[in-house]
């Protein structure tokens, strides 16, 4: 290479190496997780279940910690992470993880990882049609990725990790794969969201979503006093009043307010505050337009977001109709145990309890995953434990799942699936409650079943030794796991 030309391509790289080191980025807040994770096997309970690996994104944030998506670290038993441009991996842990808004915080055992970072400030929530970078390891990469694109939706959507969550969520046009996962979309600098699903299928392409700032901070805030305290709720269902005839039946003059209470939990912030045909016109102020919709911050969004944005214990003002009288009411916000029933769980083991070759185990989205077949009355009482109120009477509702089959138990396979109501004769409202029954003295074992009409009779004094055998048989490593 000529001199004049070797010199001109040494000031080029020396040029690029300042401006690199000098033009501001998140890749030195930039982090690679790598995930070692066993998932549950709600079939076969007792077994450890299948461990696999998986990679995602996450980036520093104030306090040396890492923020990133619960999906990415979900179940994980061994986590590692890497910087940007350099390969050495630090072993990390779980400090705070939130299910419900699919967001978590890691530390590093080694605070030497900290070195040469920065952490990344929060912005706000970008405009429509402005464009923002979403930066992450997509497809499993090692190199650090960027893919831009234009801010095209905000509005309430579901999160896919709990499969019942919805929350604020920022729709966007940049490729959202496998490895952006937990990693900052940037705006000006600042991160506006967390990359976190993309859409698949025929029906749209190149449709990401990102969790927005304020259920970032919601988070931050929550696990301030070292606990995660999940989203509050109203404990109410509620509906449109879009018929002018329907809001001048219920007193409502305004035009455009109001949403409709349809029914009320027993357990919950509204528990005996709202009652079914309340018509709310205002939450904290703000007022309530008839498809559910309030204004705040500047934008047209949910009404639930008022709730979302409180803590436990927070006190929330609405103004409702009632009997075509205006009150005011003031609820205490908490969230409500039933709902946790139908989404789905993460780092825990699964719950059963084995006798005699019979499996029980609470009813749930994982277990109900886990079934090819599922009768009718349990389908039931999964989709409509909250709305009918079942939970009242089954606290937990707990199945025969499976029948091990033994000597001991050779005619109980027709009652696979059923719901369990009485053991010698006590109410069974737990899984714990399965276990103490059983540890009840007896010549025999009386197991009655939801709607069968026969109990199912188990000898005790063949149970020890059927047992063994059966434990030997199917390989069971414990009998139960409360």
């Amino acid at each position: 290479m000529p001199t004049a030309l070797r010199s001109f391509a040494l000031l080029v790289v020396a040029f690029l190496t300042t401006a690199a080191q000098a033009a501001p980025g998140p890749a030195a807040s930039m982090v690679r997780i790598s995930t070692t994770a066993q998932q549950p096997d709600y079939s076969v309970p007792w077994n450890p279940g299948n461990v696999g690996s998986g990679v995602g994104a996450g980036f520093l944030i104030d306090g040396k910690r890492i923020l990133t998506n619960a999906h990415v670290v979900s179940n994980a038993t061994f986590i590692t992470v890497v910087k940007e441009g350099d390969p050495t991996p630090w072993e990390a842990r779980v400090l705070h993880v939130a299910h419900d808004c699919d967001l978590a915080i890691l530390g590093v055992y080694d605070e030497r990882f900290f070195e040469g970072t920065k952490p990344l400030q929060l912005g706000g929530i970008p405009a429509l049609e402005s464009t923002v970078s979403a930066y992450g390891y997509p497809i499993g990469g090692n190199r650090l990725s960027v893919t831009t694109g234009v801010v095209s939706r905000i509005d309430f959507q579901p999160y896919s990790h709990s499969e019942v969550d919805s929350h604020l969520a920022i729709q966007i046009d940049a490729a959202i794969n496998p490895g952006n996962s937990g990693g900052p979309v940037m705006q000006d600098g600042k991160v506006v969201g967390v990359a976190f699903q993309g859409f698949s299928g025929a029906v749209a392409q190149n449709v990401g979503y990102m969790i927005p700032t304020p259920v970032v901070r919601r988070f931050l805030k929550d696990v301030e006093d070292g606990t995660y305290d999940h989203y509050m709720d109203l404990a109410a269902t509620y509906f449109p009043m879009l018929n002018p005839a329907q809001r001048a039946a219920l007193g409502v003059e305004e035009p455009d307010a109001g949403v409709l209470i349809g029914s009320v939990f027993s357990i919950g912030s509204s528990a005996g505050k709202l009652q079914p045909g309340d018509v709310i016109l205002s939450v904290d102020g703000l007022k309530v337009y008839s498809d559910g919709k309030i204004d705040l911050d500047g934008e047209r969004t949910e009404m639930a977001e008022v709730f979302e944005r409180k803590f436990k214990g927070d006190q929330v003002k609405l103004e409702i109709m009632r009997d075509g009288a205006r009150q005011s009411l003031t609820l205490e916000l908490d969230r409500p145990w039933p709902f946790e029933m139908q989404a789905r769980s993460y780092d825990k083991r699964p719950r059963f309890v084995l006798v005699g070759g019979l499996l029980f185990q609470p009813l749930n989205r994982d277990f109900l995953n886990s079934q090819k077949d599922v009768d009718t009355r349990l389908r039931y009482f999964f989709d409509y434990y909250v709305t009918d109120h079942l939970y009242r009477e089954y606290p937990e509702v707990v199945v025969l799942s499976e029948i091990l089959k033994d000597p001991v138990n050779t005619y109980v396979a027709p009652f696979k699936g059923g719901i369990v109501e009485k053991i010698n004769g006590q109410q069974i409202r737990s899984l714990q409650d399965v276990a103490a029954a059983f540890e009840q003295p007896g010549e025999f074992h009386v197991i009655e079943l939801l709607g069968e009409g026969r109990p199912i009779v188990l000898e005790r004094s063949v149970l020890a030794e059927a047992s063994e055998r059966i434990r030997q048989r199917y390989g069971v490593t414990t009998e139960q796991n409360l």
